[in-house]
């Protein structure tokens, strides 16, 4: 019985054998398909290609990558050689000899690179002979103004800045500009959008914009450090469409109007229309309004906006029809829709921070939109212990960061517990009202952030199931931190509303980062950004069942008193009817 043992013992190693050589085998045949079908399609371009293939005389090196040359592609736009790593150019002696890299013992492997790189020379001879127009093959709105440089010290366009790092287009890039009151929308790496009235940066070549919009291949979006401008489409006074023009109040007249930073525009027949419009084509985001003068400027901390006075004291009842009873003390203040550029320039830490600041909410109360403030006014990126695509594609770059590297301010958690606590040195601890938060998650788990859920979401099973478990993690997150964190600084989310200017002082003063006052108000001039939702919009009837307030309300109790035990600051008067 051992012998044929042996003998099948024998055969089945043979076997092992066989089948690997022939597992190599099929991965080789697959391979030279894999090459047979590029060539196919490359030769389906319409490149005219010999039959036959006969061996090159003398073979040089390869063409090498050379910085700041046209653009060369053996594909379709939009497409990458495989295994490329830049952009090649082959020299004229280069284009006589011939290429040695195509050598290859294989007969049909050589032919296949021979097809391709006789594709590549013929495409590199349409490329010269216009290698930007080939390019920008997408129709676009506005008129193309040119390619620019962009240095981040000293902005090219000085407006409005925007990003989407996957769905930018010139079209959104230019009704973005457009509807914030700019002549000239500029991009730049493919995904940034920069907006203003005038170009500040020189006129580079036309081949340095060389980068296609994220989401419009095609089209040309600038380049590293350049900016390919458009003059957006012009309309005539009675149609523009504006964003965000917000009447601010009646304010008292500075004493020196100079010396609060205003530039005087004179206009006849001055409206409160007109002198926006001014004010927006020479770039500044307050209007005021003093007739017959028109001012322009930013806040200032001779006239930061904290003091409004009665309406009745600006003695303008229409502010669309000029009126020569005009009182010289006080001033009407429009907020324009022009971007104040003071606090838009962000970058990591420069040094490495050896302690880490948690950034702690329960989720929907507002952990974004505190980001967004603490960024303005520190100008250093907030870093998140998750990944949220949406908000690096809106421009949180410290989204991708590693959450523990060391180079954000603080770093966005809605974890609790103690073990994800002690990781933590400190903790801004955000606190909003649970009513208010169970609806903004909500709203964010079934439309996105800045999306409204529908009434057939608050009316399903959904709901109930929602409030029954997020009500009482609303409770235990802030009763965690408050235990086991090592230095707590607690901020309501209404008094950060109400307040913005001190509260934002007091969280840049608990993170050591120094800011001036200009920076601040700065902030509280751009607050919304493009990071909260529009208005208040709530469903057409009252989500909240008397049993799903009686337990919220028992939570809310709960973190009042451990909130007094732990000296900080009471809950806000309007979580409860008391």
């Amino acid at each position: 019985m051992a012998k044929p043992f042996y003998r099948l013992q024998r055969f089945l190693r043979r076997t092992q054998l066989l089948f690997l050589f022939l597992g190599v085998a099929y991965i080789m045949a697959g391979s030279v398909l894999l090459l047979q079908r590029a060539a196919l399609v490359v030769s389906q371009r319409g490149l005219a290609l010999s039959s036959s293939f006969l061996p090159l005389p003398s073979l040089p090196a390869p063409p090498r990558a050379l910085v700041g040359t046209p653009v060369v592609r053996a594909f379709p736009v939009g497409a990458r050689l495989p295994g490329s790593a830049g952009r090649y150019q082959a020299s004229r002696s280069e284009d006589r000899a011939g290429p040695q890299w195509l050598l290859s013992r294989n007969q049909e492997i050589r032919q296949l690179r021979r097809r391709w790189f006789h594709s590549l020379m013929s495409e590199q001879d349409m490329t010269r002979a216009d290698p930007v127009t080939a390019r920008r093959k997408a129709p676009h709105k506005g008129t193309y103004i040119g390619c620019f440089l962009d240095d981040a010290k000293d902005r090219a366009l000085k407006g409005t800045v925007f990003y989407d790092f996957r769905r930018m287009t010139t079209s959104l890039c230019q009704d973005t500009c457009s509807e914030s009151g700019y002549q000239f929308a500029g991009l730049e790496y493919g995904s940034e959008c920069y907006c203003g009235n005038r170009i500040a940066g020189p006129r580079m070549r036309e081949e340095e914009c060389n980068l296609d919009c994220k989401g419009e291949k095609g089209s040309i979006c600038g380049g590293v450090a350049r900016l390919a401008i458009y003059k957006v489409e012009e309309l005539l006074p009675g149609q523009r469409r504006y964003r965000n023009v917000r009447y601010r109040g009646c304010f008292r007249t500075p004493e020196n109007m100079t010396a609060a930073a205003f530039v005087r525009a004179t206009k006849r027949n001055l409206t409160s229309q007109a002198c926006i419009e001014v004010c927006m084509d020479q770039e500044y985001p307050l209007a005021i309004l003093q007739r017959p003068h028109c001012f322009c400027g930013y806040a200032t901390p001779l006239f930061n906006l904290h003091q409004p006075v009665g309406e009745e004291l600006c003695a303008l009842a229409n502010t669309t029809i000029p009126t020569a009873t005009t009182n010289q003390l006080h001033c009407k203040v429009y907020q324009t829709p022009v971007q104040d550029s003071r606090c838009t320039e962000r970058s990591f830490l420069p040094e490495k921070s050896s302690s880490l600041v948690a950034l702690s909410s329960f989720p929907g109360a507002g952990n974004t939109w505190v980001r967004h403030l603490i960024e303005l006014a520190t100008g250093f990126y907030s870093g998140s212990y998750y990944f949220d695509g949406t908000l690096y594609n809106r421009g949180f770059k410290g989204e991708k960061d590693y959450w523990k590297s060391g180079r954000t301010i603080c770093v966005k958690t809605h974890e609790s517990g103690k073990r994800d606590i002690e990781m933590y040195d400190s903790a801004i601890l955000l606190i909003r009202n649970p009513y208010r938060s169970l609806m903004a998650e909500f709203n964010r788990k079934c439309a996105g952030h800045l999306g409204y859920a529908s009434d057939q979401h608050w009316k399903g099973k959904e709901w109930p199931e929602f409030v029954g478990s997020y009500a009482s993690w609303w409770a235990s997150h802030v009763l965690d931190w408050l235990r086991y964190g090592r230095r707590v600084l607690v901020v309501h989310y209404e008094e950060l509303q109400d307040s913005l200017v001190p509260q934002l002082r007091t969280i840049a003063n608990f993170l050591n980062a120094s800011v001036t006052e200009e920076r601040l108000l700065c902030a509280e001039s751009n607050k919304d950004g493009h990071f909260k939702r529009a208005g208040a919009r709530r469903p057409s009837f009252d989500p909240f069942t008397a049993d799903m307030r009686q337990l919220i309300d028992g939570f809310i109790g709960g973190v009042e008193q451990a909130l007094k035990e732990s000296n900080q600051t009471g809950l806000p008067q309007d979580y409860l009817p008391r």
